[in-house]
């Protein structure tokens, strides 16, 4: 079995980029695979491995004071979710685009997944589910709105735009909406929440732990989730408790697919599915036509193929 830790925690870090050899090796030497992300804001990542090489990571990491508080999450896999190992330094750990958020001092109200059901189901409340499109279409919380963002640094241009009048966001009897936001483990909640905030937005809160805390905390009888949540690994998505769903992840495009679209003539195994197959090109499709036949062929001889994770651009940072 492998120990799958999504991880993540916003604090100063000017030295970031001496981290990133060291971490490299140290999750090398353990077997560890996934992408970890570092940024002078802290450090975002999902990894997997065996279960006491992840919880040395963990441990290595709230070494250092300033992530002694790191959050992460916890979920076990059959197979080995990741095949290759990542450590890259950006500007954002999560990419909003925004300058001078700080989630540390401007983050909004933590609610925690038993309490979340009474908040959103406040008609007072405005529900927004901050994660992408195709994300939503995967599952989503009863009654949430959807931005239809391609990518989280798009949130703020909708929020700027749903203030105007007629906008969901749009003042009521001169005084903000109070304001529910939810992501899948809290880390894009926790800049969004800081970007309301700088807009004028006192009441905002957000689920703690994300949809993830949600699903394992909350009995499905009780759940007002609907569907299954996308992740970034090669489970694509999970259900309540975590376990797995049924979504597969297309080689081409990187998008979940449901077992509707899996039915379409536009979808071909490793090669395409409906949202990419007209946009290919004729390399791409013979690329990635000649990648599933060399897939198949280490299948039948009951080995792996290390070709299998990547197709043209994954659909967003990997973990969260």
């Amino acid at each position: 079995m492998f120990l799958t830790a999504a991880l993540y925690k916003f604090a100063s870090l000017p030295d970031f980029a001496d981290w990133r050899e060291p971490l490299f090796d140290f999750c090398q030497a353990r077997e560890i695979k996934g992408t970890l992300l570092l940024a002078a804001e802290g450090i975002n990542g999902t990894v997997a491995g065996p279960e006491a090489s992840v919880r040395a990571l963990l441990a290595h990491l709230r070494s250092d004071p300033r992530l002694a508080h790191l959050e992460h999450k916890e979920s076990w896999s059959a197979k080995e979710p990741f095949y290759r190992l990542k450590v890259k330094l950006k500007k954002e750990i999560v990419t909003l685009g925004v300058d001078g958020i700080d989630p540390n001092r401007m983050a909004g109200q933590y609610v925690k997944p038993e309490d979340w059901n009474q908040l959103i189901q406040d008609p007072a409340v405005v529900l927004i589910d901050t994660r992408n499109d195709y994300e939503v279409q995967v599952g989503t919380f009863e009654g949430a709105i959807n931005p239809a963002t391609s990518s989280f640094s798009q949130l703020p241009e909708w929020v700027v735009q749903q203030m105007q009048p007629g906008g969901c966001l749009a003042p009521q009897d001169g005084k903000a909406p109070r304001v529910a936001m939810f992501c899948t483990g809290g880390i894009r909640c926790e800049k969004s929440t800081a970007f309301m905030r700088t807009q004028g937005f006192d009441e905002v809160y957000h689920l703690e732990g994300g949809i993830l805390k949600y699903l394992e905390t909350v009995p499905p009888e009780q759940s007002t989730w609907q569907g299954e949540c996308f992740v970034f690994d090669e489970r694509v998505s999970v259900g309540h408790d975590l376990q797995p769903g049924h979504f597969e992840l297309c080689r081409s495009c990187r998008h979940p697919l449901s077992e509707a679209d899996k039915q379409s003539p536009q979808y071909q195994a490793g090669v395409s599915c409906p949202r990419c197959h007209d946009s290919l090109s004729t390399e791409q499709r013979r690329s990635f036509t000649e990648r599933q036949r060399q897939i198949e062929l280490a299948q039948s001889r009951q080995e792996r193929h290390i070709g299998v994770p990547r197709g043209r651009k994954p659909p967003a940072p990997a973990g969260e």
